[in-house]
């Protein structure tokens, strides 16, 4: 029997010559992320009593989730981070305004096939999308990480999905992950390794394989991976001069999974997943008309210039619709900066939207777009359970970016295809 993914990549990184879904194994991770929650694992790792940590080479610390700080105690927090980076000689420190953590870590080309990323955020699925293992840990696994460089893991089983046939129309990547995990359900991958295969995969742009890996999150995965290919290499060229020199860990074809699954891309809809829960997605016709008073474009599922361009082009000579608020915050600076330079931000501001600085904003409903009691949001990011967004009587309500734009216009959860019928671009694909 041959090996998965998640398998060949652990036993490797574990210094073994092989393992199996179900061993426990210690492992060295290449990266080690952690964003504003680092204060807080800085007082556990404090207790241990390690006054220095292990591989300050291999951490990446990013401010994201709360810039600029809304209130003094994140102030102070930051500064708090701050100076622990500074005395403990952590190259890797993004400061507030250069992103999202999993997007600006990509953009730096510290992820790249193969690589072994534990992050102490729940979306750290996120970098499968670049072929790594990337997996999320708690804050005292992160501590004993940091004092270490080394943690235990058990390997995961792991399930297939193929994904055959190519999206049509507006559908886009984010209507396939809500399509998938509302057919398998929110707990169909719990501690499970995700492998994405067949040709709408291959067809998709690396942004869009972003927004599917980050997804898989809120499908209960431990990690999901996407192999690599010409269009993870093209990019990660583009975006930080990195070679993929390695060969990656590829799947065996005799390789065991515990569940094999099986998509048509081309019966895919444009989706949105109702409040509380995200596997409770339904076609748009099954909620058109629901009143919404603010739509959210951003997050680290759906803040990229692909999302960016198709928001601009449907709102292009239009107006946010009265009552109704367009909150757009760029996942980096380098997309804010390439966003400005092909006219999205302006037509997006001439139509009345607010741009946000780069980072989480609303998402964890610390500050940048908190919704009133009772008001709906229609939101790209990627999870809408009660309270979410710090106000638990507002409904959020989940979607593409083409949906938000269109939404955004109406004033109502709305059929991109309502407003406008014009050629455009998503993930790369014509529609």
């Amino acid at each position: 029997m041959g090996y998965t993914f998640a398998e060949k990549v652990l036993a490797a990184k574990s210094g073994s010559d092989s393992v199996h879904a179900g061993e426990i194994v210690e492992v060295e991770p290449d990266v080690v992320l952690s964003h504003d929650n680092t204060s807080a694992i800085v007082q556990i790792f404090r207790r241990i009593g390690v006054e220095k940590v292990q591989h300050p080479e291999r951490l990446a610390v990013v401010l994201d989730h709360a810039v600029p700080p809304p209130t003094t105690r994140h102030a102070q927090n930051h500064a708090e981070i701050r100076q622990f980076v500074a005395e403990q000689g952590i190259v890797h420190f993004f400061d507030a305004g250069r992103g999202i953590c999993h997007q600006v870590l990509s953009e730096e080309g510290l992820v790249r096939p193969g690589t072994l990323l534990l992050g102490a955020d729940s979306h750290s699925t996120h970098y499968g999308a670049l072929g790594a293992f990337s997996a999320g840990v708690g804050r005292s696994e992160m501590a004993a990480i940091w004092a270490t460089g080394r943690l235990w893991l058990k390997v995961p089983e792991s399930m297939k999905i193929v994904v055959e046939g190519r999206l049509q129309g507006w559908a886009t990547s984010k209507d396939l992950a809500l399509h998938i995990i509302s057919a398998l359900g929110s707990d169909a991958a719990i501690y499970r390794s995700v492998e994405f295969r067949g040709e709408a995969i291959r067809r998709l742009s690396m942004e869009s394989r972003f927004v599917l890996t980050n997804m898989m999150a809120e499908m209960g995965a431990k990690n999901a991976w996407v192999p690599p290919d010409r269009t993870t290499a093209k990019w990660l060229r583009a975006q930080a001069g990195v070679e993929i020199a390695e060969k990656p860990f590829l799947p065996d074809e005799n390789a065991s999974y515990v569940e094999e699954h099986v998509f048509d891309a081309s019966v895919v809809e444009p989706m949105v997943a109702r409040p509380g829960r995200v596997d409770d997605a339904v076609p748009v016709a099954e909620v058109t008309g629901t009143r919404v008073q603010q739509v959210f474009i951003g997050t680290c599922t759906n803040g990229r210039l692909e999302d960016i361009a198709t928001a601009a082009e449907i709102l292009r000579g239009r107006r946010v619709a009265s009552g109704t608020r367009l909150l757009v915050i760029p996942a980096s600076s380098r997309i804010l900066k390439a966003a400005v330079h092909a006219g999205y931000i302006e037509t997006l501001v001439e139509a009345g939207a607010m741009i946000g600085v780069p980072g989480c904003g609303p998402c964890m409903g610390n500050h940048m777009g908190i919704p009133a009691p009772g008001e709906v949001t229609l939101s790209t990011a990627n999870r809408n359970f009660r309270g979410r967004m710090g106000t638990p009587d507002a409904p959020i309500y989940l979607a593409s970016p083409a949906v938000a734009a269109a939404s955004a216009i109406t004033g109502r959860i709305t059929h991109p295809a309502e407003v406008s019928a014009e050629i455009g671009l998503v993930g790369g694909r014509e529609f």
